[in-house]
């Protein structure tokens, strides 16, 4: 019998079996689910946040498809004459109108603008956090720096779709986002008039940048978010998933559950109750009211007003950066060219660009600075505690100092105003922050991961402290210490702690520069550092006094009785 005879005698009883049977004899789904439905994922609760991004990112999906089928990306001007009142006869454009007309006039329509905003929000978040978790465990690194780049360009993507959605309803909120983007790419040397004109069709606002952003919303961004979800979750499968270590975790194997159906079953219940929370979210909390803000009028100037958390950010840098220091020095130069003078307003294009800059930047590299920090280049396939990678840590912690500080920046008007404190002294106190606030961060999450060392190391050898005060035979008073199971124990004793390495000369005898910095880098990295318990110790600490203590406590309870 020949093989292609073998595989059709197979004929399935029900329609649905049929079916099925078709399809794979056609395409191979078979071969597909077998493999990968087999995949074994490890369980933990910080692994939620990036299927919290996934998931969010379905739903704003959509409920975009849906808000596409009513808005209108035209900015025609045009008199509301739709169901809100203090509005009607105002003019406006015709973007405006139809946001008006989908929150008031189109059945759950406001209700799916709502889920719409909301997931746009927790969608970032989720990727941050997602992100957050990645580095303070060393996720990162080999072989997953690829997927590290992936994952930054897809919260880079994703603050992108942010703010071409956010500026799509053509409202005052958005229109003064718009107006700060044109004052951004005005302060280009030399091109920034011509990118502006370019980009809003005429002097600002125009009459194209509505559509432009719509395109760009709903087409271009996400067909690139989609492919880097593809590209990530790729990477996931083919580089095995990393797992926190425990017994039987090595970086050869994953211990968790398989796709199918116990992980399928679970990541599709946490879908409908991430839906759940957000549907909750949009019918109870109001976000974005339009229609109090009114159409966009680029004459007169309006205060109060900041972007989405996940833009203030720069919207704080160009709230902080001082337009000159001291009397002699200005940071607007007028750069003369031989077609005439061009001014250079470094007060608008530095924090605009270098604080974005420097932080992806960072981001983007990292994996090979520590690489080449440490010189390993093993893959890891065990996470890291975040207290025993304590500089890491205090990177990462002076990263999110650094970003709330500007955030907080996005808001210092509202600060002067509700605490009745003068707004420059809430700026010149954020300035010092944004500068001061980091390096503070750095210190003391350092410390602090240092010290939960020392502690985990004198927990696993000699156990937690119970409070209870014995008498040994020979008259000393100890406090019992309660030995921790053997699981707690390789926890706290199962990590490697780097020692700086001085700096090694090549083949000719000679230390070069760059091996001098690296030297250098181990020493600020691994300089201060908590030795992880070695077996010895743990035996020497476990022979001592544990017979004393037992016997006296025995004796306790029997004295007890």
């Amino acid at each position: 019998m020949s093989s292609s005879t073998a595989i059709n005698a197979y004929q399935p009883k029900t329609r649905v079996g049929r079916v099925t049977n078709f399809v794979d004899s056609r395409v191979g789904g078979s071969g597909m689910v077998k493999e990968f439905g087999r995949k074994i994922f490890p369980d933990h609760w910080t692994f939620m946040f990036g299927e919290v991004a996934l998931y969010t990112f379905v739903i704003l999906l959509i409920s975009g498809t849906f808000l596409t089928f009513f808005f209108d990306p035209s900015m025609a001007e045009t008199h509301y004459d739709g169901s809100y009142l203090p509005l009607r006869g105002v003019e406006m454009s015709v973007a405006y109108a139809s946001s008006l007309d989908i929150s008031f006039d189109v059945r759950g329509g406001l209700f799916m603008r709502q889920v719409h905003h909301w997931s746009a929000l927790l969608f970032v978040a989720a990727n941050a956090v997602h992100m957050l978790r990645v580095f303070f465990t060393g996720a990162f690194r080999r072989p997953r720096e690829l997927n590290w780049v992936v994952g930054t360009t897809l919260l880079i993507m994703g603050l992108a779709a942010g703010f071409t959605g956010y500026s799509l309803p053509d409202d005052l909120l958005s229109g003064n986002g718009l107006r700060i983007i044109d004052g951004v790419v005005k302060s280009i040397p030399v091109v920034g008039t011509y990118i502006s004109f370019f980009l809003f069709g005429g002097e600002f606002p125009g009459t194209a940048i509505i559509g432009r952003l719509y395109v760009l919303h709903i087409l271009l961004i996400p067909a690139v978010i989609l492919l880097l979800i593809g590209i990530h979750l790729f990477m996931v499968v083919i580089h095995k998933h990393t797992q926190y270590p425990g017994p039987g975790r090595t970086n050869t194997n994953v211990v968790g559950y398989p796709v199918g159906p116990v992980y399928a079953a679970k990541a599709g219940g946490f879908f409908f109750i991430v839906f759940g929370i957000v549907a909750a979210i949009s019918a109870a909390f109001t976000i974005n009211p339009i229609w109090n803000y009114g159409p966009y009028d680029p004459s007169p100037v309006s205060a109060g007003t900041q972007p989405d958390w996940y833009i203030g950010w720069v919207d704080g840098a160009l709230r902080l950066m001082p337009g000159t220091l001291g009397p002699n020095f200005d940071f607007e130069w007028n750069i003369p060219f031989p077609w005439g003078v061009n001014t250079l307003s470094m007060n608008v294009l530095f924090p605009a660009l270098v604080p974005a800059g420097i932080v992806f930047t960072l981001m983007l590299a990292w994996p090979w600075i520590e690489l080449w920090v440490t010189k390993d280049k093993r893959e890891h396939h065990l996470l890291d505690r975040p207290r025993n990678a304590p500089t890491r840590t205090g990177v990462g912690v002076a990263g999110v100092v650094f970003y709330c500080v500007m955030w907080a920046a996005a808001s210092s008007d509202l600060i002067a105003t509700h605490f009745l404190v003068s707004l420059n002294d809430v700026t010149y106190w954020l300035r010092i922050l944004v500068v001061v606030g980091p390096i503070i961060g750095f210190m003391i999450a350092r410390r602090v991961a240092l010290a939960l060392q020392r502690k985990d190391r004198e927990i696993a050898l000699h156990g937690r402290e119970t409070g209870r005060i014995v008498r040994l035979p020979h008259g000393e008073f100890i406090e019992v210490h309660e030995p921790v199971d053997e699981y707690k124990r390789y926890q706290l004793v199962s990590f490697e702690s780097p020692e700086a390495y001085a700096p090694v000369a090549n083949a000719n005898g000679h230390v070069s520069r760059s091996e001098k910095l690296r030297s250098r880098a181990s020493r600020f990295f691994f300089e201060d550092r908590v030795a992880p318990v070695t077996p010895s110790e743990l035996h020497a600490s476990h022979s001592g006094h544990h017979g004393e203590i037992a016997d006296a406590q025995d004796r306790e309870s029997i004295a007890s009785h």
